[in-house]
């Protein structure tokens, strides 16, 4: 709805367009309704920073998505899965920032992504990670920080 209201803000669909997607979006059932009501207008801007939490369940993002500068991730039992291997990466450099309880967490990076875990503090079980040999300059920096409770964090560069 969002994205609705800005666009016709800013003059790219009329009134009457306005009010046809938004009923649109407001009926959907499936996610590819919302594709169609969304389609054609402008990208949206990777914020500065976005926040993504739950108290239960799983959080995951997948596919080609806008990663902003700054990421906090928040969840007191669930399980993140964050895969950053086909997403459009806008800065050189992305903070995530990790407030986890009991729940564990698995996250993808690109393979030329360089990976700094300096700032993370883990309470029960140690981060999982290895860092790739020989991985060529130019890739996004990922700097994870934050607390994880009793989950453990697994990182791992993909393989394509």
């Amino acid at each position: 709805m969002t994205r609705l209201q800005k666009a016709y803000a800013q003059g790219h669909i009329s009134h009457a367009e306005m009010d046809e997607r938004l009923h649109q979006v407001l009926t959907a059932s499936v996610r590819s309704e919302l594709v169609s009501a969304l389609a054609s207008l402008p990208a949206e801007n990777a914020g500065t920073t976005s926040t993504i939490a739950a108290a239960g369940g799983r959080i995951r993002r997948r596919g080609a998505w806008r990663v902003p500068r700054t990421l906090k991730v928040g969840s007191a039992f669930g399980r993140v899965h964050l895969d950053l291997s086909r997403a459009v990466f806008e800065h050189p450099v992305v903070d995530i920032e990790l407030r986890l309880g009991t729940g564990r967490a698995r996250i993808t990076v690109p393979r030329d992504a360089t990976v700094d875990l300096d700032d993370l503090h883990t309470g029960w079980k140690d981060t999982l990670y290895k860092p790739r040999q020989g991985s060529r300059p130019g890739g996004v920096r990922i700097r994870i920080s934050g607390t994880m409770g009793f989950g453990r964090l697994r990182i791992r560069h993909a393989r394509r």
